[in-house]
């Protein structure tokens, strides 16, 4: 089996003939067609951040299609608006075209640049990544206890791993997971935003990204009615399931947190209580994230083809279902705690959950990130004088 090269990168002259810049791949170049006849048309100004952001550009540079892909949210309104889409033969299809080139650019930013490779075949390295975990811990558990079934532990986590071989494990790979995600989000923001990196945020451009991410403001398709899925009708659906899953993600992790705080400041161990905090928060939390990535998966699979990119429908589908596992799998310890599946159950879990700490910094997950860096920057340049005077912001 031959090794595929990486493609050779090919530049151009930059105008001032001191500098080369990278030319545009296929796809980048889709991206600025694109571009430059909506930035005519205007029809879809209104819709979402991309519109105004491309308005404040009359070029579209290799920087400027990496921002607006990662800006766009793919909810498919300007698509289902344009009087340029197919048949017509200017075909445009602005949510496929950054759907594409943002893929691309998780790739292009990752850290280590090695890694990158990991997206253009995640859903096996999703796969993969889970059986090496599972396999780590149901064999952990059966060296440590010399059985899969020791019998009821009342609940007690501990007896089956050692506390300290936990945060050891967990605590090393979230930390190069959170260490690859930041470097690659640095690399993006450097080169999207060469200006805004040498100062500080405009006055609430902060607040103002930071709510639009909370709020995921831009997937209800710029009036409110929500996102177009597998037809031109307008469903609200995503944006609730987004929210289900984001905030879901966000109390288990709350739980997490807090559970490590009663170990190590008030002395507790675990188990803790049904009405304890660490499991009222898990619990609610792991219910989101039960109902958040069923409904995302069943809108996925109905999605029309034009509303995105194909080849990213196996990394979106193993996130989704990773997340899906991790809280099933959760709410069944927890359900179980004081059983003789406990031990097994438990080993089940540990795994999911290392799989997706694995594989957070080279799949889907990154994705949230380098859409708040989008949206940042567009709240920082919003605030800006426009360069050339033809904005509508």
């Amino acid at each position: 089996m031959t090794a595929q090269l990486p493609e050779p990168r090919q530049y151009q002259p930059a105008a001032s003939g001191a500098e080369l810049i990278p030319l545009l791949n296929l796809d980048e170049q889709e991206v600025q067609r694109q571009m430059s006849i909506c930035n005519a048309c205007r029809y879809c100004e209104g819709f979402c951040a991309v519109f105004p952001a491309m308005t404040r550009r009359l070029n579209f540079g290799k920087a400027d299609i990496h921002y607006l892909a990662n800006l766009c949210h793919n909810c498919g309104a300007c698509l289902h608006a344009c009087q340029y889409a197919a048949p017509h033969e200017f075909a445009v299809n602005v949510p496929q075209a950054m759907a594409k080139v943002r893929g691309q650019t998780y790739a292009d930013y990752a850290w280590p640049a090695a890694f990158g490779r990991l997206y253009r075949h995640n859903g096996a390295y999703v796969a993969g990544a889970l059986a090496v975990a599972l396999s780590l811990f149901l064999l952990l558990a059966l060296a440590v206890n010399g059985t899969l079934l020791p019998g009821r532990l009342a609940g007690d986590f501990y007896a089956v791993f050692p506390h300290n071989t936990l945060a050891l494990l967990f605590g090393s790979v979230f930390s190069l997971a959170g260490v690859a995600l930041a470097v690659a989000v640095r690399r993006f923001w450097r080169q999207v935003s060469p200006a805004e990196r040498q100062a500080a945020p405009a006055d609430g451009a902060v607040f103002e990204a930071s709510a639009a991410v909370l709020t995921l403001k831009y997937l209800d398709g710029g009036h409110g009615q929500g996102c177009n899925n597998e037809d031109d009708r307008y469903t609200l659906w995503r944006r609730r399931f987004h929210h289900l899953t984001f905030y879901g993600f966000l109390l288990c992790f709350a739980a997490t947190l807090v559970a490590t705080g009663y170990h190590y400041l008030l002395g507790l161990a675990a188990p803790y209580p049904v009405l304890s905090l660490p499991v009222l928060l898990g619990t609610v939390g792991g219910a989101g994230l039960v109902i958040g990535p069923v409904g995302l998966l069943a809108l996925n699979l109905r999605r029309a083809p034009e509303h995105g990119d194909a080849r990213q429908r196996p990394m979106d589908r193993a996130f989704i279902l990773l997340l899906l596992l991790v809280s099933v799998t959760g709410l069944a310890l927890l359900a179980l705690r004081d059983s003789g599946a406990m031990a097994i159950l438990l080993a089940i879990h540990l795994g999911t959950v290392m799989a997706l700490f694995l594989t957070l910094p080279y799949g889907k997950f990154a994705h949230g990130l380098f859409r708040s860096a989008a949206l940042l920057k567009f709240a920082i340049e919003k605030r800006r004088p426009d360069p050339h005077g033809l904005g509508g912001d």
